[in-house]
């Protein structure tokens, strides 16, 4: 007994034990994968792209199997599986199509009546348990998944669990060093494993399973695949191109605009500068206390005179004291706990005292109009151009999702996606009130949040130089995820002793290296275990040697605009992000695939942070096929090559393709 395939120009579908599977081409070499126990499937487009109705795809059918071609990719359903006596759905393989080599493969188990590659089972009356398997291979390697502590650049052997929280953002794309992408559709809570006996995908409680997988000849086409799908970056204005002046937390008008001015004195470029938390009498108000912030109209004219934007600090947490709490628990703007009244709620400690919080459901349409009128009169209108979207994962506590009721559903099926629509909110708000390139800054980020304008950071991470090593390579994978405007914390947050030697080298080697992340940012909370008061975080306060330092590299940071504007544009049309791995570049070098401590800025620079303390030399990989240039030393050396150079605390390794000049001197 053989079941029915039903095929069109560019889809395959059938039904088949209860079962609903579809599989179409979507966008340019990229397919998509659905199955359902529904009679229907849902269409899960919070961020995906319409379906490309011209595309150059085709089925071909034989004797023993039926394949989907879209461009280079293709994926081949064969009939032997089709038996009842074999599974209820055949194992999947996508393989490109111009050389026929196999990129993925469903994997089955080895049970005589096997279970399919990818399954559906019904979890309750209206949830389901999603799980995708694939064979591993024991050469492929996984980058991207956004970005978490665990140090790992090549996600192989790893587990991720799919989940928002502070340092752990989830962006479910990966890049396979055998030439694909693949994007998890699915916001639910779950995991993915990149096991040496498969590659497993779950969702917990969700309504069907979905995924697409894309390819293309090269890094970068894959990239821009992938783009295509989930939408291309947000440019990036020139002046957030420049430093970023932070420290939680100046607590008045006056203190920031002392700030501001010596660095004017001091003749230091500065593009931007923040106001963190509390800078509000209340949580839920979206507006400057007056008693710590008069006249903030007056206060933002003066730092737009000299150049400087700023920042100010957005929390999705609500006060039941608050102005708008009542009316927005009315309307239904609020996330509340499953199965009960209450809308959910956070205990924080304020600095000050305590407050029992409530979050904004942005997942609501209505209440991300809302928010964003309140905080358009009190900050956009007064000239404020930039927002600090924090705790956006949300930071609920604990991080039980599955007890949280948005408007889009269930926090176990949806919780993923709630930074996705407070970024949407800013974004979209920004740019109807007339705001052309919006950029905001957000802890949390989810696929597709690059079209809307999200800068990322690594969260509130400590000052060592162990988390300097692990932040190289989470942002070579959130850039492998497809969001490119990425940053951390210069010096890390918590901790960081301002008289203490290693922490002064510390924040030298982080500055080194902060001048090649898409965003150049200094943030912390110095001399933490002082709440009350805190600690100076200027690049002044960290002793002579190291303001002397850190100075040039602001001016570098400076000189080096052009460049990068070359390729923050790049990334906006493309998706190419600036910052990426070796390998990107340079997919034939299979040396480079295990490189996961240098990274590429841009096509011509190559950099090799410094992450030890005390190191004063270093070695290095050279990509094979071009020759590098010391940017220091002017000193050649043939790619392909490992090399050992001069780390002085006055700078890190970076090398120059050979033939390029840029203005490393001043």
């Amino acid at each position: 007994m053989q079941e029915k395939v039903l095929k069109g120009r560019d889809y395959l579908e059938r039904r088949s034990h209860g079962e609903y599977l579809r599989i179409e081409a979507w966008s340019p070499n990229c397919i998509r994968v659905r199955c359902s126990l529904e009679p229907d499937l849902r269409p899960f487009d919070w961020t995906i792209s319409a379906k490309d109705e011209n595309l150059d795809a085709k089925v071909v059918e034989t004797e023993k199997e039926i394949t989907l071609q879209n461009g280079r990719l293709s994926v081949v359903l064969p009939k032997d599986g089709l038996s009842l006596f074999q599974s209820a759905e055949a194992p999947l393989r996508f393989f490109d199509s111009l050389s026929g080599r196999t990129l993925l493969q469903e994997r089955q188990s080895t049970a005589v009546f096997p279970d399919p590659g990818h399954r559906v089972k019904a979890v309750g009356a209206s949830s389901f348990r999603a799980e995708a398997r694939f064979l591993a291979d024991p050469d492929e390697k996984f980058y991207g998944m956004g970005h978490n502590q665990y140090s790992f650049l090549n996600l192989k052997g790893c587990t991720m669990e799919l989940r928002q929280m502070n340092t752990h953002t989830v962006v479910p794309v990966y890049y396979s060093s055998k030439g694909y992408g693949f994007f998890w559709n699915n916001p639910a809570y779950g995991r993915a494993t990149f096991a040496n006996n498969g590659t497993y995908w779950t969702a917990e409680e969700t309504d069907q399973l979905d995924y697409f997988v894309f390819s293309g000849a090269d890094p970068a086409e894959v990239a821009t695949s992938y783009a295509r799908l989930t939408g291309f970056p947000s440019m990036m204005p020139d002046w957030a191109m420049g430093f970023w002046q932070c420290k939680l937390r100046y607590r008045t008008r006056d203190e920031l605009l002392a700030v501001a001015r010596e660095h004017k004195r001091r003749g230091l470029p500065l593009s931007v500068i923040v106001i963190d938390f509390f800078h509000w009498a209340m949580m839920g108000e979206w507006d400057f206390d007056p008693e710590c912030w008069p006249e903030p109209e007056s206060m933002l004219q003066e730092l737009k005179a000299m150049g400087i934007e700023t920042m100010v600090s957005i929390w999705p947490t609500v006060n039941a004291d608050s102005t708008h709490f009542q009316e927005m628990l009315e309307r239904g703007y609020l996330v509340r706990a499953e199965n009960s009244l209450p809308v959910f709620m956070r205990f924080t400690d304020t600095y000050d005292g305590v407050e029992y919080l409530h979050f904004v459901d942005f997942t609501n349409p209505d209440a991300r109009r809302y928010v964003w009128d309140i905080a358009k009169k009190n900050y956009f209108d007064r000239g404020v151009r930039l927002f600090w979207l924090d705790e956006c994962e949300p930071e609920v506590n604990p991080y039980d999702t599955q007890n949280m009721r948005y408007y889009l559903g269930n926090g176990g099926k949806v919780s993923s996606l709630y930074p996705l629509y407070e970024e949407r909110a800013f974004f979209e708000g920004m740019k109807a009130a007339g705001e052309e390139l919006p950029i905001n800054l957000c802890r949390s980020a989810w696929a597709g949040s690059q079209k809307y304008g999200a800068c990322v950071w690594s969260g509130d991470i400590y000052s060592t130089f162990e988390v300097l090593r692990a932040q190289i390579k989470n942002g070579l994978n959130m850039a492998m995820a497809g969001i490119p405007w990425w940053t951390t914390d210069i010096g890390g947050f918590f901790g960081g002793n301002t008289e203490d030697p290693e922490f002064r080298e510390l924040i030298v080697r982080w500055f080194q290296w902060g001048v090649f992340c898409p965003v150049f940012r200094l943030h912390g909370f110095r001399n933490s275990w002082d709440p009350k008061k805190g600690g100076d975080n200027e690049v002044w306060s960290f002793g002579d040697e190291a303001y002397e330092i850190i100075k040039e590299l602001l001016f570098l940071r400076e000189r080096l605009t052009p460049y990068i504007r070359q390729h923050m544009n790049r990334a906006h049309e493309t998706g190419v992000p600036p910052m990426r791995p070796l390998f990107f570049d340079y997919p034939e070098d299979r040396a480079a695939y295990d490189v996961d401590d240098e990274f590429l800025f841009g096509t011509d620079i190559l950099v090799a942070p410094v992450t030890e303390y005390g190191t004063r030399k270093r070695s290095l990989y050279l990509p094979t096929g071009v020759r590098w240039k010391d940017a220091y030393s002017g000193e050649s050396y043939d790619g392909g090559s490992t090399i050992e150079v001069d780390a002085p605390l006055d700078h890190i390794p970076v090398f120059v393709r050979a033939g390029v000049n840029l203005p490393f001197s001043g």
